[in-house]
């Protein structure tokens, strides 16, 4: 016996109706366990804790980090390493670190590492002197490394940070001179600096920046960040800068100026700007010792603004 065709139609339509309430599949992957984790003591109340990104069928979305198996940080995604502090001088710890995304799917356990506090020392104010000699080398448009002299200290050094644009992207023990950098962008402008630490936490000053144009991707754009910026400043808190322009094919007119990340003022030439190098001097408040960063970017012939330069950093007296 046939069914009526109205019945019919109603089924298809329950039918699909019933489907389409299912909703998105469910996200029951979890990331895979964060690799390369390294755990490292650079005074006697702190370990620092590095790992290499995870991965996941959507996205990774945060880590936590784990100590003597007990979750003791909780990370966003961008976030790969972090200070354990307020430990015990000369106390053996271990550390994992798993992965998070966005439905709480958790990875396994990284491989545990292990990591012992240094000894406590007397009272010690005394900072290590400025890493000398940085250089930098890429390897392809992605890596680089950071090779340096040894800083001096009045104990010992006992760890090296490298910072870029007044971030800490990394650190390695203080019987490196030497790291490797990994996860940078095709055509970009980076500005490396290196501070020693010792075991009392006293930093040493920047070492003199090295910076990298990483190799732009295939097709892109030329890049059009000014170049060989320098900074120097002087008693009264005035700032001299000096760079390059980038090369356009017609004369650059104007630059932006950015003070710790923000727009401070626009340098304009008022007639035909000068050939080569570029000099501006401002001043700046001299009430305390303040560190400022710097860049420039510049007006492109089409009235867009070009790349940022490689950022520079100083201390006004």
């Amino acid at each position: 016996m046939q069914r009526p065709l109205a019945a019919c139609v109603l089924t298809a339509v329950a039918l699909t109706l019933a489907a389409c309430s299912q909703g998105p599949a469910k996200d029951t992957s979890g990331p895979t366990a964060p690799t390369g984790v390294t755990a490292a003591s650079g005074s006697s109340q702190t370990v620092h804790v590095m790992w290499n990104a995870a991965t996941d069928d959507r996205a990774v979305t945060g880590y936590e980090v784990y100590q003597q198996g007990r979750k003791v940080k909780d990370l966003p995604a961008t976030t790969l390493m972090v200070d354990i502090v307020d430990l015990t001088p000369a106390t053996p710890y271990a550390f994992t670190v798993r992965a998070r995304d966005a439905a709480g799917n958790r990875s396994p356990h990284s491989p545990t590492v292990p990591a012992t506090t240094l000894a406590a020392t007397a009272q010690d104010r005394t900072p290590p002197t400025a890493p000398r000699a940085l250089r930098v080398t890429a390897e392809g448009s992605h890596a680089a490394t950071l090779t340096w002299q040894a800083a001096r200290d009045d104990t010992k050094v006992t760890a090296y940070d490298v910072y870029q644009a007044d971030a800490r992207i990394h650190t390695v023990p203080g019987t490196a001179t030497t790291a490797r950098l990994t996860g940078l962008r095709a055509g970009t402008v980076y500005s490396f600096t290196v501070r020693a630490r010792d075991a009392a936490e006293n930093s040493s000053p920047d070492s003199a920046p090295a910076d990298l144009t990483t190799t732009p991707a295939p097709g892109a754009a030329p890049l059009t960040a000014p170049t060989d910026l320098t900074a120097k400043v002087t008693k009264g808190g005035e700032v001299t800068l000096t760079w390059t322009p980038p090369r356009t094919g017609s004369p650059v007119t104007e630059h932006q100026l950015f003070l710790n990340g923000a727009f401070t003022t626009t340098v304009i030439w008022g007639a035909q700007p000068p050939p080569g190098e570029a000099t501006y001097t401002f001043t700046v408040p001299t009430t305390e010792p303040t560190r400022y960063s710097v860049k420039l970017r510049a007006r492109l012939p089409d009235g867009t603004w070009g790349d940022f330069s490689a950022q520079r950093t100083v201390v006004v007296p």
